[in-house]
């Protein structure tokens, strides 16, 4: 029931933008920019109806389809609680900042989005990060790797390892967004630190046969 329940609420977030779109909708230009570049300048474009509506409604579905992973996963009750309620809220959060952001954009308002994500994307990290120990063996929450998801306790050490590499990468990402280092390589940088660490790790885990 509690999970009907957060679908419900999650999920309505998602279609929240809806209203200001309708508000918004007249003014808006024919083309609304989608996507953009480490700057925050639009380089890629959609057609208005798409990203004042099309948008909320892709990324409610979305919401839908992580909902039932998380929840339909055989080993669930192995997944921290913290984290699977945490893993539910990464869809409706962005909706709620990006889909507007996207509509004011479009009609000239200048919002410094390409330093105010990686903040809530550093915050996110450092959130994850510390609760990556508490999280047993599953199938959707977590580092899954065939040697992690092969041994328990290269499960558990790689995940005790991780938490401090993903909490680094969470601040990195914070102060680098207050330096106003480009948010594109700041990302994928600390993208490739937060995997392939791990990765790398684990590996060596179950090379010694672990």
């Amino acid at each position: 029931m509690k999970k009907d329940k957060l679908l419900w609420i999650t999920t309505i977030i998602c279609i929240l933008p809806i209203i200001l779109s309708f508000v918004l909708y007249d003014r808006l230009p024919e083309q609304v920019a989608i996507h953009f570049d480490s700057a925050g300048v639009g380089n890629n474009y959609a057609p208005k109806a798409f990203a004042a509506f099309g948008l909320p409604l892709l990324m409610a579905a979305l919401n839908i389809f992580e909902h039932f992973i998380i929840n339909n996963d055989p080993k669930e009750m192995n997944t921290s609680l913290t984290l699977r309620y945490m893993s539910k809220w990464i869809i409706p959060i962005l909706t709620g900042v990006l889909i507007p952001f996207t509509l004011f954009n479009a009609l000239g308002y200048k919002i410094p989005i390409s330093n105010f994500v990686p903040v809530i994307v550093g915050i996110m990290l450092i959130a994850f990060g510390n609760y990556l120990p508490k999280c047993k063996r599953n199938y959707t929450v977590g580092i899954k790797l065939p040697w992690t998801l092969n041994s328990e306790d290269n499960w558990n050490k790689t995940h005790y390892m991780a938490r401090y590499v993903w909490m680094l990468g969470g601040i990195c990402m914070i102060i680098g967004s207050a330096f106003r280092l480009q948010s594109v390589a700041l990302i994928l940088g600390i993208t490739l630190l937060i995997t392939i660490v791990p990765s790398t790790y684990s590996y060596c885990l179950y090379k010694k046969g672990v």
